[in-house]
C-alpha cells in the first residue's frame, strides 16, 4: 500500500508525544519535520534537569519545526519545573483560600513567564474543577474551592496571567473532576449529576474560561451518565461535541487528559482511545509520559487506518488540524511578561489559616506524617525540613507514639500533615500526640478538613516550599524576610538549605 503523506502529517497533527531524556530522540525529531503538532514534558521522564538544560531542549526541538511544547506545570503541589525543591509558588487551594484574582493574575502571570523563559509555550493549567469532594483523591488542593463562583474567578484571572506572559493556559479537566472520589490514572470515576446540577455547578468555570479567551480545554476521563452514558467525557461525542462545543460555543482546540490513563484506554487500548478521542471532537492526544517510538507508531497507524476504513472522517482531522494552526499563531505574535517571584512567597503568607497560637520555642522536634503523593502530584518534596533542624518524617502505620514522644520531651512539638481527612491512621497518630502534648502545633499541608479541637493550628493549603516557608515563619522556625525567599535562582535549581533536608 503506497504512503499517503498527507494523511500521516494530519494525523501527526493531533498528537503530542512523550520522550525520555533531557536531549529529544531522532523520531521525535524527524516527527516534527513530518508535521508531529509537538511534545509533552514530563519530570519522571528525564525532560527537565534544571533550567538551562529544559531551554536548550526546546531551542533544538524550534530548530526542526514550530512545535507545541506542553507541561503540567499548576504551580502549587503540581509543578514539574521545581520538582527537586517544591514549587515557589502558592497552588490554587491557597490562592481560591486568599479570594483576591489580583494576586492570582498576578501569580500565574509570573509562572508563564518561567515557562517562557525555558521555551515551554502550553501549560495544562489551571485546573477548573470545583471541588466538593472531600474525600477527591486526585484534585484536592490543585482546585481553587468548592464554590463554583469562586472558582470562576479565579480561572479567569489564572487563564489571563498564563496568557499575558504569552503561554497558552488549557483549562480541565472538562466537564468537572471535583465531585468525584475516584482517581481516573487507575480507575474511571462517576459524576452523578443531573444536566442541571452540571451547568450550575461544573460548567460555571469552564463558561468563565472560555470568557477569558482561554487557549485551549482538556477532558477529564470521567463519566456523566446524564451526559456521556457509560463512556468517558474524552470518549463522548456528547461531552466535546454536543455540550463543550455547542452549547458552550467553545471553538478552540481540545486535548485529551492522557490516554495511557486506565479510564481512557484500560479496556480498548490506546491506539482505538485515540480514534474515539477525535470523533468525540479532541483536536490533540496527550498519550502520556510512557508512550514512546513503538507507542505512537502504533497510534499513527490505527488512526491512519480509521480514516481509510471510513471510521474517522479526513475532515475532523484538517479541523483539528485548522485548530492547531491557529493557536500556534496566537503564540506566534503572543506578548511576553516578566517573572515576579516575590508573588509566590507574598500570596503564600497571605494564604495561611492561623488558629491559637502556634509559635514553639528554639529548636523544635518536627514530626512529618507522610501522605502518599497522587500520581498527578508525582514525587516532589514537601515539609518543614528546609527549616527545622530536627524534622523527622514518619509513616502513621510504623510511628510509635510513645518514642516520638519521648524525643520531644521538653521541647516544642510541630506535627505536620497533609489532607489528614482521607486516612485514618493519620488521625489516630495525631490524636495519640495532642492526648500527651495538647500545647503541640499542628500543620495541616492539605485541605484543612479535619481540625481537632483546642489546638495551636495552621493551615497552608498547599504542601509547595512557598507554602512550606509561609508556614516556617507563622511558627517561629524561621523569620520572614522581604520579597522572596527563592531571589533570582532558576526555578528547580538546588540551593542550600538552613537545615538537613527536606521531610518527603
Amino acid at each position: 500500500m503506497t504512503r499517503d503523506t498527507s494523511l500521516e502529517r494530519l494525523v501527526n497533527a493531533t498528537l503530542l508525544v512523550p520522550f525520555p531524556g533531557a536531549t529529544a530522540p531522532r523520531w521525535v525529531l524527524d516527527g516534527l519535520e513530518q508535521g508531529l503538532s509537538g511534545v509533552t514534558l514530563f519530570a519522571i521522564n528525564g525532560n527537565v534537569p534544571g533550567s538551562d538544560e529544559l531551554a536548550e531542549l526546546t531551542a533544538r526541538l524550534r530548530r526542526y519545526a514550530d512545535p507545541l511544547i506542553s507541561i503540567d506545570e499548576e504551580g502549587g503541589d503540581v509543578t514539574r519545573l521545581a520538582h527537586e525543591t517544591g514549587s515557589p509558588y502558592p497552588g490554587s487551594a491557597a490562592l481560591g483560600a486568599l479570594d483576591d484574582p489580583a494576586t492570582t493574575r498576578r501569580v500565574h502571570r509570573s509562572l508563564g513567564a518561567e515557562l517562557r523563559e525555558v521555551g515551554v509555550n502550553l501549560d495544562f493549567a489551571p485546573s477548573a474543577d470545583v471541588n466538593t469532594a472531600d474525600d477527591n483523591p486526585i484534585i484536592g488542593t490543585r482546585a481553587f474551592g468548592s464554590d463554583a463562583a469562586l472558582v470562576a474567578r479565579h480561572v479567569t484571572a489564572a487563564v489571563t496571567g498564563l496568557q499575558e506572559a504569552g503561554v497558552a493556559a488549557c483549562a480541565k479537566h472538562f466537564p468537572g473532576h471535583g465531585a468525584t472520589s475516584q482517581d481516573s490514572h487507575l480507575e474511571i470515576p462517576t459524576v452523578l449529576a443531573d444536566l442541571s446540577l452540571l451547568d450550575r455547578r461544573e460548567l460555571v468555570p469552564f463558561r468563565a474560561a472560555i470568557d477569558a479567551g482561554v487557549a485551549a480545554i482538556m477532558t477529564a476521563h470521567l463519566r456523566v451518565p446524564a451526559l456521556t452514558g457509560d463512556d468517558p467525557a474524552t470518549l463522548s461525542p456528547a461531552a466535546v461535541t454536543g455540550l463543550l462545543r455547542g452549547t458552550l460555543g467553545y471553538d478552540g482546540p481540545v486535548i485529551t487528559d492522557a490516554l495511557d490513563m486506565r479510564a481512557a484506554s484500560d479496556a480498548i487500548g490506546i491506539p482505538e482511545a485515540a480514534v474515539r478521542a477525535v470523533l468525540a471532537g479532541a483536536d490533540l492526544l496527550c498519550l502520556g509520559s510512557r508512550e514512546y517510538e513503538d507507542s505512537v507508531r502504533a497510534i499513527r497507524e490505527h488512526l491512519v487506518t480509521a480514516v481509510r476504513d471510513g471510521r474517522l472522517p479526513g475532515e475532523r482531522l484538517e479541523e483539528a488540524a485548522g485548530r492547531v494552526t491557529a493557536l500556534k499563531a496566537w503564540l506566534a505574535t503572543a506578548e511576553s511578561a516578566e517573572v515576579d517571584r516575590a508573588a509566590g512567597l507574598e500570596a503564600a503568607r497571605r494564604a495561611v489559616r492561623v488558629t491559637g497560637a502556634p509559635s514553639v520555642s528554639p529548636g523544635p522536634f518536627v514530626v512529618e506524617i507522610q501522605a502518599p503523593s497522587n500520581i498527578a502530584v508525582g514525587p516532589v518534596p514537601w515539609g518543614l525540613g528546609p527549616w527545622a533542624a530536627d524534622a523527622v518524617p514518619v509513616e502513621a502505620g510504623d510511628a510509635d507514639a510513645r518514642r516520638l514522644l519521648e524525643r520531644a520531651d521538653g521541647r516544642s512539638l510541630v506535627i505536620v500533615v497533609r489532607d489528614a481527612h482521607r486516612y485514618a491512621g493519620h488521625r489516630a497518630l495525631v490524636s495519640a500526640l495532642l492526648a500527651a502534648r495538647p500545647d503541640a502545633v499542628l500543620v495541616e499541608m492539605g485541605l484543612p478538613v479535619w481540625r481537632p479541637e483546642g489546638v495551636a493550628y495552621v493551615a497552608t493549603y498547599g504542601a509547595t516550599r512557598a507554602n512550606a516557608r509561609a508556614a516556617a515563619e507563622v511558627i517561629g522556625l524561621v523569620q520572614p524576610v522581604a520579597g522572596s525567599e527563592e531571589g533570582g535562582r532558576p526555578i528547580g535549581a538546588s540551593e542550600p538549605d538552613t537545615a538537613s533536608g527536606v521531610g518527603g
